[in-house]
């Protein structure tokens, strides 16, 4: 027997020592018609940036989608069902069996984060994710880096990984973009882990950096 802090509709404001999870939906507990109606389910774009601040704080997602009573799902549902499973198909190494990392993240939204009551209900109340917003993982030696916007001039920079920082000893190696076909182009100084990005765009939000190295990982 066991218990785990539930967050209803809410998230931690930092990684957690010991597991926990939030539950939430992505409309209304149950099938609400004026919802499906006006189209006000949350987008996958939400729910994946939702899902890697989740995990990267020691956090499991549980996202309910309301069946109206014949069990079918309507149009929208299908299509975010669609929509995040190609998501997933194409990050899930980084997301299953992962573990925190030293720091869950950087950019904007560390410093902004909306207070965590004891039972939740923080969710949505953060300010929009930028290129500079970023969460972190890691799995079998290897640093997983989530940008949750796509910057607009191809570059990111990862300052948790800059050449000296005191939890990233290690080498950077080897940097790649899951779902691209080849490494990346990357430079690390003191400002941080620099990294050029395809000239086409992978995939249409949340993307993830494969970073390996000697080092970089803590158990």
């Amino acid at each position: 027997r066991c218990m785990v802090w539930d967050i209803e509709r809410g998230v931690a404001t930092d990684v957690l020592p010991l597991p926990w999870q939030t539950d939430t939906c992505i409309g209304e507990w149950h099938c609400s018609r004026p919802l499906y109606m006006r189209h006000g389910y949350k987008t996958p774009l939400a729910v994946a940036q939702m899902l890697v601040d989740i995990v990267s704080k020691n956090g499991n997602l549980m996202l309910n989608v309301p069946l109206p009573g014949s069990g079918e799902p309507d149009d929208d549902e299908v299509s975010f069902v669609t929509d995040f499973g190609r998501w997933m198909r194409a990050n899930g190494r980084a997301i299953y069996g992962s573990r925190p990392w030293a720091v869950y993240g950087e950019g904007p939204s560390t410093a902004a984060q909306a207070p965590l009551r004891a039972q939740g209900f923080n969710e949505g109340q953060n300010r929009p994710s930028t290129a500079e917003d970023l969460r972190f993982v890691q799995k079998d030696g290897k640093v997983y880096a989530f940008a949750l916007a796509w910057p607009a001039d191809g570059k990111l920079t990862i300052t948790a990984l800059g050449a000296g920082a005191p939890h990233a000893a290690g080498a950077v190696e080897r940097v790649e973009l899951l779902g691209a076909p080849t490494p990346l182009a990357f430079a690390r100084t003191p400002a941080g882990l620099t990294v050029t990005l395809p000239e086409r765009r992978v995939g249409q939000y949340v993307y993830t950096l494969e970073i390996s190295g000697q080092g970089l990982s803590h158990t």
